[in-house]
């Protein structure tokens, strides 16, 4: 195996130094660097294109076949729509999210259904015993005789399984408890981390077999976790979620085989985990009518349109400083979109506290939106509710000008979809939108005129 030597890496961002120091040269983090021992001479896994320790040749483009290959489907339709259409063989993905969001009902409940469909699907565990990974399979009704059960925690191992037996998907759960006999390291350190997942990667290429790898993130950054991988992974999936909602959000944060940024989402039951076909009409049916401070905004998440409801809350301050308060919403995009309501409308907000809050657990991270925050925010401040049946759609710059968004005639077609009759959009928008049957369309070009039409 060779001598040994110590490194110490940052648990943050995953630099190495030869020996401590108190703060990251880096990221600048300090008492991240953590000790770790490694062998100096470790066995180089064959690479994807050089397969059976071959050298590999240089070829012209032009002389490169491609197969074609079907992508296979995990028989989850959220699932497969945050994939790209399904499985890519010999792709290799991660599903990233902090520890108990779901991560391993999701991959049971998918391979029990492509079991189902007639896959061999190998499931690796290095969590639970084979009794308990049954256990959970019977409470989610999974019991397809092709899908394969392993608890074992060695890389060689596993992928000495995974030879044997050539399933058509095989997943690891997950990459923190798995170590590679070549090197000293403890499991779920970031050295055998990415040795695992460079392994796993050479593996999957070479012999066709998709895998999956389950990864945790926690609230402390810790470096065993998908930003560790990102690079070595064809798709990084993240499962998110708030523990007091049943709604959990499946994002595509990097995917070679399909478009980033779409989402599938899922409710939480004790069955397992259930699709929602539907999602806006879902997150809508709680809103209040005739309550202030109340908006309905849409965000496109990938090629999805979601209708969302929006809300504020403005009361006096009963301190010296008034508080700011967003949940699903950028905190200080909040704070510059109340800046500009008060230069440009004058409505004086200096001395008043304000809660912004997206109903349903959900994110929105992109700024079509900040029309509906600044209407709910006018709204709660002067206490007269929106008409429901409206949906405000457009980014404010800091002049007060409402700026044109992409997508807005796929936003107002969702909207008239769920029974909405009037959408504020841009008037950059307005100008080259068809007239929409059943959906009234205004432009808007300042948010001065927005608030007069909205009030």
């Amino acid at each position: 195996m060779g001598k040994e030597r110590t490194i110490f890496v940052c648990q943050k961002c995953g630099s190495q130094a030869p020996r401590w120091l108190g703060r990251c040269p880096d990221c600048g983090e300090w008492g991240s660097l953590v000790e770790e021992r490694i062998a100096q001479a470790v066995l180089s896994p064959v690479g994807p294109g050089s397969m059976g320790g071959k050298a590999a040749q240089p070829l012209s483009i032009a002389e490169i076949e491609t197969t074609g290959e079907d992508r296979m489907k995990t028989q989850m339709n959220e699932f497969d729509r945050v994939l790209g259409g399904g499985f890519v063989p010999g792709s290799i993905v991660l599903v990233g999210g902090d520890p108990g969001i779901g991560k391993s009902t999701l991959i049971l409940q998918s391979l029990d259904r492509m079991a189902g469909a007639g896959f061999p699907i190998l499931y690796v565990t290095g969590e639970e015993s084979l009794r308990q990974v049954k256990m959970r399979a019977e409470r989610l009704g999974a019991g397809s005789s092709g899908l394969h059960l392993l608890a074992e925690t060695c890389l060689e191992r596993i992928i000495e399984a995974g030879e044997k037996m050539n399933p058509r998907v095989m997943a690891v759960d997950s990459i923190q408890t798995v170590f590679s006999e070549s090197l000293t390291s403890a499991p779920g350190s970031l050295s055998q981390v990415r040795e695992v997942a460079g392994r796993l990667m050479y593996f999957s290429k070479a012999s066709g077999i998709t895998t999956l790898i389950v990864g945790h993130v926690t609230k402390e950054g810790a470096i065993a976790g998908p930003k560790a991988l990102e690079h070595i992974v064809d798709a990084v999936l993240y499962f998110e979620g708030d523990r007091g909602h049943a709604y959990r959000i499946l994002r595509s944060v990097k995917n070679r085989f399909g478009s980033v940024s779409e989402i599938g989402v899922f409710e939480m039951r004790e069955d397992g985990l259930q699709e929602i076909v539907n999602p806006s009409e879902l997150f809508l049916s709680e809103r209040p009518k005739e309550s202030s401070g109340s908006v309905v905004v849409s965000s496109v998440e990938g090629s999805r349109p979601l209708l969302v409801e929006l809300q504020a809350l403005v009361c006096p301050t009963s301190f010296g400083l008034p508080r700011r308060t967003s949940i699903g919403v950028d905190y200080n995009r909040v704070s510059l979109l109340v800046a500009v309501l008060e230069k440009k409308v004058g409505l004086h907000l200096s001395d008043k506290d304000i809660f912004v809050n997206v109903a349903g657990g959900i994110s929105i991270d992109e700024p079509a939106v900040d029309l509906g925050v600044i209407s709910a925010v006018a709204s709660s401040s002067m206490d007269k509710p929106i008409d429901p049946h409206t949906i405000i759609i457009g980014e404010v710059g800091l002049g007060g000008e409402v700026r044109a968004v992409r997508f807005a005639e796929t936003r107002a077609k969702e909207g008239a979809r769920l029974g909405f009759t009037r959408c504020l959009i841009p008037e950059g928008n307005k100008k080259k939108m068809k007239p929409m049957e059943g959906m009234e369309i205004t432009g808007v070009a300042t948010i001065a005129g927005a608030l007069d039409l909205i009030f």
